[in-house]
């Protein structure tokens, strides 16, 4: 009890020399070195690690009007900055306790947030009607992920996250670091980005594993529905394959939405990715279908990889005017050729098409829904943990370009193309 009540008065006479540090004479830089040392709270857990990057970079659009607005179809908001600027893409802080190897009953986390430019865009990915530049706010913070992860010691270890995470369906990422390319491609912007709820993943031998979920839609931490009429939830299944010598995988995606998600690509965020007008009766459904694939070739030693993505949507009208449906569809190809350790050249082309040209913007002219992209990106690996990568993008096809004269809705023009873009980024990982 003495040695308890001591332990005690000394804490507190540590706090109160702490308090009177700067107005004491006596108690020197050492002195306070001391009793910081002594007294402090354990924050460090074995097994938690925090990781992330910084990613700035510039781009130049060959695209808008003098006071700064601008819109290329099917871009991601970031990216369709007019003429010349300069952008803080993220800072992404990644906090993660990852389950081990073991089979045995464990239990972990993980938490991603981003704050940037492209934050601004991730919370809400429609861009609204004449964008401008002064919507390029590097200001935005982003939770892109914050779930548990349980697994269970069934079989080969069954693994479940509960919570907010990333969609299992694309090739591309939300971290533009980690894609081939520094822009995000056509089917990307219009693939769901991350989901509430939980997901079961089961890895049946080296070459299949499996994936099965319930959220509750893409993009909302509500229900699915975007009219507010219905309770409705998404089903997520995947099936992936690992070819034999582990260079070549396969990746089957699916989501069922037993109403139209709220994942806005056009538009505000009362629109829909559909395109489809929104109703009060909450009814509808949207399914979506995504198979990619890579295939790093034994005979170039690593150096070359082969991809291919490919996305088919089709959701239905949910509004009293019997609408037709809105169906979307699209391909895309990659390759990269590594020529040694500091250099690589990546390449990509999409095409992206569809009934309803609301799908990519609310100003598209054209009955139906047709465009495409190739990108060109150098790589350069200088430096550990540096990346700098330089990129050519050209758009192109059916109301690729809508140019605005000022802020009226009716004073602007589009055009097929092509929409010509130069940039450069700089992105430090840790």
């Amino acid at each position: 009890m003495i040695k308890n009540i001591t332990t005690i008065l000394g804490v507190l006479a540590a706090v109160a020399s702490l308090s009177l540090a700067d107005s004491a004479p006596e108690a020197s830089a050492q002195d306070t070195k001391k009793m910081v040392q002594n007294n402090f709270v354990e924050t460090a857990q074995k097994g938690i690690k925090l990781s992330g990057y910084v990613d700035a970079g510039y781009s130049y659009n060959f695209t808008g009007s003098g006071n700064g607005t601008s819109d290329v179809s099917g871009r991601f908001g970031s990216d369709t900055a007019a003429k010349g600027d300069f952008n803080l893409y993220a800072v992404k802080l990644a906090l993660e306790k990852a389950l081990t190897s073991e089979n045995k009953a464990q239990a972990g986390f993980r938490t991603d947030v981003m704050i940037g430019e492209d934050a601004n865009y991730l919370i809400n990915r429609g861009t609204t009607y004449n964008n401008t530049n002064t919507n390029q706010d590097s200001n935005a913070l982003f939770l892109e992920q914050a779930y548990v992860s349980i697994r269970a010691p069934v079989g080969n270890g069954w693994d479940f996250k509960v919570g907010k995470f990333v969609s299992i369906l694309g090739y591309e990422v939300i971290e533009r670091p980690a894609n081939m390319n520094v822009t995000y491609g056509l089917l990307w912007q219009q693939m769901p980005l991350y989901y509430t709820g939980v997901l079961s993943s089961y890895k049946f031998d080296d070459y299949l594993d499996a994936k099965l979920g319930v959220v509750n839609g893409s993009q909302t931490d509500n229900n699915t529905t975007t009219s507010g009429g219905g309770d409705g939830c998404a089903v997520l299944a995947a099936l992936n394959v690992t070819a034999p010598g582990g260079n070549a995988n396969w990746s089957n995606n699916f989501q069922y939405s037993s109403n139209n998600d709220n994942n806005s690509s056009a538009g505000d965020a009362s629109s829909t990715s559909t395109g489809v007008e929104n109703g009060s009766s909450g009814t509808g459904y949207t399914f979506i279908y995504n198979s990619w694939g890579n295939w790093a070739p034994k005979f170039a030693n690593d150096k070359l990889l082969f991809a291919f993505n490919a996305l088919l949507g089709t959701a239905s009208t949910n509004d009293a005017n019997s609408q037709p449906g809105t169906t979307w569809f699209g391909a895309g190809a990659y390759a990269k050729y590594q020529f040694n350790d500091w250099f690589s050249l990546c390449s990509r082309g999409e095409y992206l098409g569809g009934n309803n040209p609301a799908k990519v913007s609310t100003t598209y002219q054209d009955t139906n829904l047709s465009l495409w992209e190739y990108t060109l990106t150098a790589g350069f690996n200088v430096i550990d943990n540096l990346l700098i990568r330089a990129e050519y993008r050209l758009d192109w096809g059916n109301s690729s370009v809508n140019n605005f004269g000022n802020t009226t809705s009716d004073n602007y023009n589009t055009s097929t193309g092509p929409a010509h873009y130069a940039g450069a980024e700089v992105v430090y990982s840790f």
